[in-house]
């Protein structure tokens, strides 16, 4: 889950459909009354909509080098 550079999550609609599955799981699982399963993937979502929605930068919005200059 720490790769966030992988090909697979450049289209959004990819990185926005696995926070949507993450809640639906959570939906899920808060309406069957398993609390804890439920709190588990709401973390998951947070996390998924922190790293690949709120933190993601596109391959091309990357430095490609060093910012140090070199001595």
């Amino acid at each position: 889950m720490k790769d966030a550079d992988h090909p697979f999550f450049r289209p959004l609609w990819r990185r926005v459909a696995l926070v949507v599955v993450c809640l639906s799981w959570a939906g899920l699982e808060f309406y069957n009354g398993s609390q804890t399963w439920g709190l588990i993937a709401l973390a998951f979502a947070a996390y998924g909509a922190w790293q690949y929605l709120w933190l993601y930068k596109p391959p091309g919005d990357q430095p490609s080098g060093p910012s140090l200059p070199k001595e």
